[in-house]
């Protein structure tokens, strides 16, 4: 389950751990699904069920990033990894212009 955000969790150098939640009171399945580069601080929740052919099937997928309250949700795991390459790239964005304007500064002052 998951294997295509397993493959971009590595090729990030993001760690994860993967926990099966037995429900009591839902037909559904869970999945918590913990990541992060040091801290495993954001959290995929995979609920999930099984068709009468025995395939599984993602009913919800909620990320919670940095412990935020309210998540958001997907349907599908394309639209989960479609948002995480929108957000790697942005934090990886903010972070070169942060050396940049490091950089700058120091070229200034000297």
């Amino acid at each position: 389950m998951l294997k295509r955000t397993k493959q971009f969790m590595n090729s990030n150098k993001y760690k994860y751990e993967k926990r099966y939640i037995r429900p009591l009171m839902t037909p559904e399945s869970v999945y918590v699904f913990k990541f992060g580069k040091e801290d495993l601080n954001n959290r995929l929740i995979i609920k999930y069920s099984h068709t009468w052919t025995g395939r599984i099937k993602i009913n919800e997928i909620d990320l919670r990033l940095h412990k935020q309250q309210h998540p958001r949700i997907f349907k599908r795991e394309s639209d989960l990894i479609k948002y995480l390459k929108q957000h790697v790239n942005q934090k990886t964005r903010s972070q070169l212009k942060d050396t940049d304007v490091n950089a700058d500064d120091k070229i200034k002052t000297r």
